[in-house]
């Protein structure tokens, strides 16, 4: 609001240098930018991230299972106190051997990551694996990739925000420079004895 009323109040203002309505006007557009190219943009760039998180989500549904997996032994080391890829609480998970049976049918040994305290023999839990059996991560949860695509938008839209007043910044500090080195230019033309009784100034 602060811009409009600048260039109105300079639209007629004897002092006005070209200077000061070109700033006012490149403070508006940088406004009117921000207002409306920053929300455009993140919605843009959040949508087309959603769209492609969203389709991740479904390839990794797709292609991952989970399957039912049985201790046989506990292995060492401390359990581990982190779930990188749940959108839930941080759960507890301990190594073990264990056995599974795998999607296409075949039977699976190996060492995986429990979410067991404290995992006995014999003792049944739940693993992600591929098509062919082998361990892989948690599918993208929905949530997690909404969470990401809105993120993505929102940073968009402070990106762009940022540049355009980056460059209007930059604008602004050209036409300061050059006005004051027009004023070096003006006091040198002056010279020194401006001022002075009988100089003619």
């Amino acid at each position: 609001m602060r811009v409009i009323t600048g260039l109105w109040r300079w639209r007629h203002n004897p002092l006005r240098r070209a200077t000061d309505l070109t700033e006012a006007w490149v403070a508006l557009v940088a406004l009117l930018l921000i207002a409306v190219a920053a929300p455009l943009t993140g919605s843009l760039v959040g949508a087309a991230a959603q769209g492609s998180l969203q389709r991740s989500v479904r390839e990794q549904r797709h292609a991952r299972h989970l399957v039912t997996a049985t201790v046989v032994r506990r292995m060492g080391g401390a359990p581990v106190a982190n779930d990188p890829d749940s959108a839930t609480a941080r759960r507890i998970r301990s190594r073990v051997l264990a056995d599974w049976t795998a999607p296409d049918g075949g039977e699976r040994r190996g060492p995986v990551l429990a979410a067991l305290k404290s995992p006995h023999q014999g003792d049944h839990f739940q693993v992600w694996t591929d098509g062919r059996g082998r361990i892989a991560t948690r599918p993208l949860d929905p949530a997690t990739a909404t969470t990401h695509a809105v993120l993505a938008g929102l940073g968009a839209a402070l990106a762009v925000g940022g540049l355009v007043e980056s460059v209007r910044r930059l604008i602004v500090w050209r036409m300061v420079r050059r006005r004051y080195a027009g004023w070096d230019r003006a006091w040198d033309r002056a010279g020194p004895d401006w001022g002075k009784a009988g100089t003619g100034s």
